[in-house]
């Protein structure tokens, strides 16, 4: 799926190394870390420069399981998004979505239901440069620039109320990104601007870094220090992001343990422990 997203063929077979002297998007600051390209590098893709691999290089020191940490996310990905196409939702509003990768929104739910819509949001324009080829593989997904921490901007975007019928349920998905929000940015009330906002039989799907062991907290000073953002969080605090909605089974969960599709330890590992989230509907009545 990533050569499907790529703005240039010059990312085609040279890796990291051919991104930097070949194809520098026009206004994208390379010389900055970016949210989206550190876990591209994560994730041992190519669409990304130094400052975002050492920043990966020095997470995967803290957490030798790093790489597997964003795989568990994309797996509970296509899980999510799985359930959610199984209960009827049709439209799904993937918020600080990232670069494209494996197991993308909309191919999970477009093979469930080809009707499907997907609307990605993400605030770094890296994203948009990657989603052309997806802007005209059909007219039933599109990718909107813009910060999810202004929810008016983004419910209001023309784009967004395109494809998306807020009179129907939506498929909400914040999975991923809330760590990136800082305490002073009030992710609770931002998260809540959201759900005000979605129709009842709606599903709120969020993962999020958990503050689960001593080396998840010294990969979130880490994080903080040259990212700028990453806030590991508790399950309790993390829980707190679906109060009044219904959560289904099995709740708030490390990944690996939401709804899996083979059998896992009794004993998780600290990779396995380093993200938590879930799954709740918006009650009918």
């Amino acid at each position: 799926m990533a050569d499907e997203w790529r703005a240039s063929d010059n990312l085609a077979d040279g890796g990291a190394n051919d991104a930097e002297s070949e194809w520098r998007p026009v206004g994208i600051d390379i010389s900055t870390p970016s949210i989206a390209r550190v876990y591209d590098a994560v994730l041992g893709g190519k669409d990304n420069y130094p400052v975002d691999r050492a920043i990966a290089e020095a997470s995967l020191a803290i957490v030798p399981e790093i790489g597997d940490v964003g795989r568990f996310n994309r797996a509970v990905l296509g899980r999510g998004v799985r359930f959610m196409a199984e209960q009827g939702i049709r439209q799904f509003l993937d918020l600080g979505s990232g670069l494209p990768t494996v197991q993308n929104t909309h191919q999970v739910a477009q093979a469930h239901s080809a009707d499907a819509k997907v609307v990605y949001v993400d605030k770094d324009p890296i994203v948009l440069a990657h989603g052309r080829a997806l802007l005209a593989e059909n007219d039933r997904t599109t990718v909107v620039t813009a910060d999810l921490r202004d929810p008016e901007a983004v419910l209001g975007h023309p784009d967004v109320r395109a494809l998306i019928d807020f009179d129907q349920p939506i498929g909400l998905m914040l999975v991923g990104v809330v760590h990136h929000l800082n305490d002073d940015e009030g992710p609770l009330a931002i998260v809540e601007a959201y759900k005000k906002a979605l129709p009842p039989g709606s599903y709120l799907f969020l993962t999020h870094f958990c503050a689960s062991s001593p080396d998840a907290v010294a990969l979130e000073k880490a994080l903080l220090t040259d990212l700028g953002s990453g806030r590991f969080r508790t399950l309790e605090e993390i829980t707190a992001y679906f109060d009044d909605f219904d959560l289904v089974e099995p709740g708030v969960v490390y990944l690996p343990q939401w709804r899996p599709e083979e059998p896992i330890g009794d004993e998780l590992t600290v990779g396995q422990r380093l993200m938590a989230g879930g799954i709740a509907a918006k009650p009918t009545a």
